[in-house]
């Protein structure tokens, strides 16, 4: 590949989005590629969801339950990658953000398409067998005041900061209870509050009973090395092997992602360009807005694989 801005080689980042950015056209743009057809087609949703295609994505009680945005969100990613990947170089880092995490090893060849749906299928219902438990739970958005002091805040509470996004933005989770109980609080200093459509605290100890049955069934999958390395969604360090994406997987039910840490991964690892997977824009927003100089969108912004890949490569020449 060329050298770019007096020496500067291009390096493309591929971002996997989590829950939050369903909508009903979420399948339009694979669904108008062959390529991206025979991705869906491998996907088997109808069959892992028990429900047609057609009736999840027209109602947004189905779009947005967990038992079925999990694996609607993986598809949605892998099929865009199947639509790109052939026209682009590899990229030098994939990152995914929350169930993005395990699309990101289907994009970086480490697990094969369908065992992607099958284990994101799977970790929601393991996720879902926790609200028995604790059945009132959730997540909120939460910026305007850094995670430090809502740290000390929340201690003796049933809440946690599940996802932070920045010095002072992050997702906090918990039972609503203790969620309820702090907003008044929070909206007083001045800080933005707004619950999330997810019905589960992911990446909190409330997922605690899920870890065991989830990190056997990722034992039982057809791994091999990645193809490209991955950003730890805990750490933002980078994973190549199996044995770490396994128990990063794993890890990330009950631990806090750390996701402007993966952000800052792209920066350090030379990254000029980044592309968001389907669906929804958030990842390519934080990114824009934390490091201007990485030229990033989402496939949202086009409206065919092929604007897309006029796009980027463009960027990378």
């Amino acid at each position: 590949m060329p050298a770019r801005d007096g020496g500067m080689t291009a390096r493309l980042a591929i971002l996997c989005p989590g829950q939050g950015g369903q909508h009903a056209g979420m399948f339009d743009l694979a669904l108008a590629d062959a390529r991206g057809r025979a991705a869906l087609e491998a996907c088997a949703l109808e069959s892992r969801c028990g429900q047609p295609l057609t009736a999840l994505l027209a109602d947004d009680r189905h779009l947005f339950a967990n038992r079925y945005a999990q694996a609607l969100v993986a598809a949605s990613s892998l099929a865009m990658w199947a639509m790109l990947k052939d026209e682009l170089p590899a990229p030098a880092l994939v990152a995914g953000y929350s169930i993005g995490e395990l699309s990101a090893y289907g994009v970086a060849g480490a697990l094969p398409v369908p065992q992607v749906i099958a284990a994101a299928a799977q970790r929601a219902q393991y996720m879902d067998d926790c609200l028995h438990t604790e059945p009132q739970q959730g997540l909120l958005a939460l910026s305007g005041i850094d995670a430090a002091t809502v740290r000390r805040q929340l201690q003796g509470q049933s809440a946690w900061i599940a996802i932070e996004t920045g010095f002072d933005s992050m997702i906090i989770g918990g039972n609503h209870a203790a969620l309820a109980s702090m907003q008044p609080q929070w909206r007083a200093g001045g800080a933005r509050v707004s619950p999330l459509p997810v019905g589960i605290a992911s990446h909190t100890p409330l997922m605690a009973a899920a870890q065991i049955p989830f990190t056997a069934m990722l034992r039982t999958l057809d791994w091999q090395v990645p193809l490209v390395r991955v950003a730890e969604g805990i750490s933002g360090q980078l994973i190549d092997t199996v044995a770490a994406a396994q128990s990063s997987l794993s890890r990330q039910l009950t631990e806090p992602i750390q996701w402007a840490a993966c952000m800052d991964a792209c920066a350090e690892q030379g990254i000029t360009v980044a592309l968001e997977l389907g669906p929804g824009a958030a990842l390519s927003r934080m990114l824009r807005e934390r490091h201007p100089a990485i030229a990033c969108r989402s496939m949202q912004d086009f409206r065919s694989s092929a604007g897309a890949l006029r796009w980027l490569t463009t960027q990378l020449e």
